[in-house]
């Protein structure tokens, strides 16, 4: 399979002033997927300009043809899987099915105190997530479900027509723990990683590799424990957050580097942040443009 080069737009333009602009580029581009975030704030983008995951991807529904759209991630921590699906299944009708959900269990960014709540701690977030994911499984392959559980309830919860793509649009899992890959291997069409957070800022490029090696390993463990192919999943790397973050997109040939070491370790997709000025993301627009043009080609 040849790799497939994916970008990021994060929410942070209005969609007159800019907005529309970035999501239409990333189709001229030639971009397999654009992804956007799904949080109420993120970072250091929080005292700035940051609109909802969901209706952003409805406009750029709107705004392009071909491009498939989708979140990387969402998670519970201000959703419910009921209301969730009924705005997926909405937002894959009017993108005439070019959605892909990409879904984690969170983390303990302003996400999960927004609502007033005391942030989970990773075996809540895990506990959650266990039931969440099944459950918006089935919300969006059944017309009616009903579900009481520990943390979730739906009753006769309908979805019709139910999603364009068959039996639904396709699950991004990211997942590096025991518990979140058995969820990846069972739900999955995607496994998605940014590599091992504990490297990201003291780490080598050599360490990290050697980290997604052991998580993909992992990964093929925990399908080959329920007699899955582990070759049925796409294994998508977001970049910027491994020990060569501030390089990737320095020029062509340091991306064309990087990105063929993570496609002999089984990565088949790579995606990248598209440029914003003056933040994290912050990377020369021209660079940015051949990478997204040239560096698919060269990779094979």
């Amino acid at each position: 399979m040849s790799l497939r080069l994916s970008t990021v737009v994060l929410p942070v333009r209005r969609w007159q002033e800019g907005g529309r602009d970035a999501w239409v580029r990333a189709e001229q581009l030639g971009f397999h997927t654009a992804y956007t975030y799904d949080h109420l704030a993120w970072r250091s983008f929080r005292d700035g300009p940051w609109f909802g995951a969901v209706p952003t991807l409805t406009a750029a529904a709107t705004a392009t043809e071909r491009l498939r759209l989708g979140t990387l991630v969402t998670s519970p921590n201000f959703r419910h899987p009921v209301t969730l699906a009924k705005e997926l299944i909405s937002l894959d009708d009017i993108s005439g099915g070019r959605i892909t959900l990409g879904i984690g269990a969170g983390s303990n960014g302003f996400d999960a105190t927004t609502l007033g709540q005391e942030p989970w701690t990773p075996r809540e977030r895990a506990d959650h997530f266990a039931e969440f994911l099944p459950l918006l499984d089935r919300l969006l392959t059944e017309d009616s479900v009903s579900h009481t559980g520990l943390h979730y309830a739906a009753e006769e919860a309908r979805n019709i027509p139910g999603c364009v793509q068959r039996p639904r649009l396709p699950f991004a899992v990211a997942a590096t723990g025991p518990r979140g890959l058995k969820l990846a291997a069972r739900h999955g069409q995607a496994w998605v990683t940014t590599g091992d957070p504990k490297l990201y800022e003291e780490g080598t490029p050599e360490q990290s590799v050697a980290a997604i090696r052991g998580q993909l390993e992992k990964l093929g463990k925990a399908c080959a424990e329920i007699g899955r192919n582990v070759a049925e999943l796409d294994k998508v790397l977001l970049t910027g957050f491994t020990p060569e973050q501030n390089t990737v997109l320095d020029s062509l040939d340091a991306f064309v580097d990087f990105a063929g070491r993570h496609i002999e370790l089984g990565i088949t997709e790579i995606v990248v942040h598209s440029p914003i000025p003056d933040s994290v993301f912050a990377a020369d627009e021209k660079v940015f443009e051949r990478i997204a043009t040239e560096a698919p080609a060269q990779l094979g």
